[in-house]
């Protein structure tokens, strides 16, 4: 019986050293959905810099850093486009992931300062990204007036 006490002790006192809660339970790099109304429209995915990281046909599914750095998260915006809709630009924010907080939980001050901040697992991003496109309405074309030609 005391054997399984300090087994449960070791791993507690492991995960509490070695990893962050976020990093042990979430991905610093989550799949994102991607869908559009209507469907089969294409997307384009920059980062905060503004910079191409991955386009494609919806729905799909995109693979996206939470960080940029130490302590700095990645936001992105996703840009849908269709043939006769109007384009529409949805943004992804990260946020702070509620399983960070876990470290104040089991005292794991360098997972909170170090592991989980350096990883990215820090942060989350929403599941997924639905672009709303409107139809283009076309305005009916104006027809030529006819000239009255005086006699």
């Amino acid at each position: 019986m005391k054997m399984g006490k300090v087994a449960g002790a070791a791993v507690i006192g492991a995960m509490m050293t070695l990893g962050g809660c976020a990093s042990i339970v979430s991905d610093s790099k989550p799949k994102v959905g991607m869908y559009s109304l209507p469907t089969n429209a294409n997307y384009v995915i920059k980062d905060s810099a503004g910079s191409v990281v991955l386009k494609g046909v919806t729905p799909g599914t995109a693979i996206l850093e939470t960080s940029r750095g130490y302590f700095k998260s990645q936001s992105y915006s996703v840009t849908f486009q269709k043939e006769g809709y109007t384009e529409t630009t949805v943004p992804l924010k990260s946020t702070v992931s509620g399983w960070y907080w876990g470290n104040l939980l089991i005292g794991g001050l360098i997972g909170m300062l170090v592991v989980d901040p350096l990883t990215g697992a820090m942060y989350t991003l929403p599941d997924d990204a639905t672009g709303k496109l409107t139809a283009v309405s076309l305005s009916p074309v104006s027809q030529p007036q006819a000239s009255v030609v005086p006699q």
